[in-house]
């Protein structure tokens, strides 16, 4: 792997700044402390960075895009999420966006994307179904031409944060003949049309990220079909080196650890701070070691990446999901043992209906047990640890 530039470092440092002088703290508080980001704050962030031109910086220029090679994306992400700024929604900027510019008709384009830059159009993803998650092309939700429209019945599960958008990407079933990746169809779906129904689903961290969405006879214009009918498949492989590339997240491991120690210098063990105790401080340089490994791999793909920017899906991406996603789970943990008793989520009542008054811990232990739940997902989502391994077997072994 090669040195970074002086051209790289400089780049570097200028993201570090800006985040520094934009962020708001309010917001970079509270991803330090692992709490919620509300809409609204998301859509401050989201329109800071475009007025700068960096909300979307993987686009093509023409549409909102920077320009930059993969060394300067890696950088501005991994400097962001050492920052602790958000990173921008990722359905509407790493998801939705590119299939538009990609597949999308010109009309398409100038309707959505300053809206999904802007967050304006906050879309939610309609992928995961009951008994078609990893198989995600066992999905059953029926989408039948009906004139000028697009008739759909059926149910997506695990739909992230679909209580706050406004529009839907969603595979639907528009033929049963041939393969079963075969007949499925690409639609935009306003979530203000009759027929819709969101409901909750509170997930084991005690909160409200995904949801069920149900579908009675949803009408869907022709005009919202990126693509054609029954490519979805390929438009949906389109993206999965770069999804499970920026699923390494190296910044947010490298930004834990980092607070591990500030956090374990001021924590008291037997009389000695934390981070003095020797068991602590193997534990911390396993996980650093590890990061480091996985950085560099990281590098090594952008590199391969840009040297020869038509090759296609690369293995060695699965590769960067797996660790990037284990790494924050173990992370996650870390500050877990840190925070120790202070960790336990506070429950707002007995059984008996006696009220119990919030313990006085530490903001940031308050909210990690949470963080470490939520973490357990990050080895399942965008295609599990499981079907990471299938596809390295079946690249290096020929299984």
């Amino acid at each position: 792997m090669q040195a970074l530039s002086a051209e790289e470092r400089a780049f570097r440092a200028e993201v570090r700044r800006f985040v520094e002088d934009n962020l708001p703290e309010a917001i970079r508080r509270k991803v330090m402390n692992g709490q919620k980001i509300l809409a609204e704050e998301m859509r401050a962030w989201h329109r800071i960075l475009d007025a700068r031109g960096w909300v979307a910086p993987a686009w093509d220029p023409q549409w909102g895009g920077t320009g930059w090679d993969p060394v300067q994306l890696h950088a501005f992400r991994e400097e962001s999420q050492l920052a602790f700024a958000p990173a921008p929604q990722t359905f509407n900027i790493n998801l939705v966006g590119p299939i538009l510019i990609a597949f999308g008709t010109e009309a398409q384009k100038q309707a959505f994307l300053p809206g999904l830059r802007s967050l304006d159009l906050w879309f939610c993803q309609g992928f995961s179904e009951p008994g078609a998650g990893s198989d995600l092309a066992a999905l059953r939700t029926s989408a039948v031409r009906d004139g000028d429209a697009y008739v759909i019945n059926g149910q997506k599960i695990w739909t992230t944060l679909a209580h706050w958008a406004n529009w839907m990407f969603a595979l639907v079933r528009t033929s049963s003949a041939g393969r079963k990746q075969d007949g499925i169809t690409y639609l935009l779906i306003d979530m203000a049309t009759p027929g819709i129904t969101v409901r909750p689903l509170i997930t084991i961290d005690r909160d409200h990220h995904v949801n069920e969405v149900f579908f009675d006879n949803v009408r869907v214009p022709v005009a919202n079909r990126i693509g054609e009918e029954n490519k979805a498949w390929e438009y949906a492989k389109y993206l999965l080196t770069h999804e499970r590339i920026g699923g390494a997240r190296t910044g947010i491991p490298m930004a834990r650890i980092r607070r591990a120690k500030q956090i374990a210098a001021d924590v008291m063990v037997e009389g000695r701070p934390l981070l003095e105790q020797r068991q602590f401080r193997e534990k911390l340089a396993e996980l650093e070691v590890e990061l480091k490994a996985l950085e560099i791999s990281y590098m090594r793909l952008l590199t391969q990446m840009m040297s020869n920017p038509l090759v296609g899906a690369d293995p060695k991406s699965s590769i960067l999901k797996m660790r990037g996603s284990e790494l924050n789970q173990r992370t996650a943990e870390l500050l877990v043992e840190i925070a120790g008793p202070d960790s336990v989520p506070y429950q707002e009542g007995r059984l008996d209906g006696t009220t119990l008054e919030p313990p006085l811990v530490p903001e940031w232990a308050a909210t990690t047990m949470q963080v470490y739940f939520l973490d357990r997902a990050t080895t399942i989502f965008a295609g599990s640890s499981e079907v990471q391994r299938n596809i390295l077997a079946k690249a290096t072994l020929g299984l």
